[in-house]
């Protein structure tokens, strides 16, 4: 027999799950208490992808510009994927402005994403002069943060017992070409 109070409450608990599932990680905590890694003059400029809309097929060009803030900092200015970032008010006008800024944990490079207060890590690839920036998905731990070196932590643990690291997909800018 069919129950639409069941049928209510599962179909909230999936949309639940779907929203939960495509939010990159952001936390007020860092992977370093302070950026110590000099910038890196080879991810200075522009760079460009395409990446899918989420539920659908097409394809939509980004842009992300990297230039020196400091000597251990990074501007960084993403422009496209205006409409999947309205819901998290981080655009400004037609792009997302932040700073960055490098840590390494064992072989992996991590850039710490400043955007509007919130941090967002991402795993940094540069391979074949392409350069991937690929954000943990909010729940690649299960723990509770309340520190940098319990992020530091997290990440370590989570890089070391997985096969595969938790990206969030929708998020993830893979194999850019600089452009001019």
């Amino acid at each position: 027999m069919f129950n639409m109070k069941n049928f209510f409450s599962i179909s909230l608990l999936f949309f639940l799950c779907i929203t939960l599932c495509s939010c990159p990680y952001s936390s007020i905590y860092r992977l370093d208490d302070n950026p110590s890694i000099d910038v890196e003059d080879i991810l200075l400029g522009k760079w460009a992808t395409f990446v899918k809309k989420p539920g659908t097929t097409r394809e939509e060009p980004v842009k992300m510009i990297l230039s020196r803030k400091t000597e251990t900092e990074y501007n960084i200015a993403l422009l496209g994927f205006t409409d999947e970032l309205r819901p998290f008010h981080v655009v400004t006008a037609d792009s997302v402005l932040g700073t960055a800024f490098m840590s390494v944990i064992g072989d992996k490079k991590f850039f710490n994403i400043s955007v509007k207060s919130n941090i967002y890590i991402a795993e940094l690839k540069f391979e074949d002069d392409k350069l991937s920036i690929l954000p943990l998905v909010e729940h690649f731990t299960s723990k509770m943060i309340f520190s940098n070196t319990a992020l530091r932590n997290s990440v370590a643990f989570h890089y070391k017992t997985r096969v595969h690291a938790m990206y969030d997909d929708d998020f993830c800018l893979r194999n850019m070409v600089k452009v001019n």
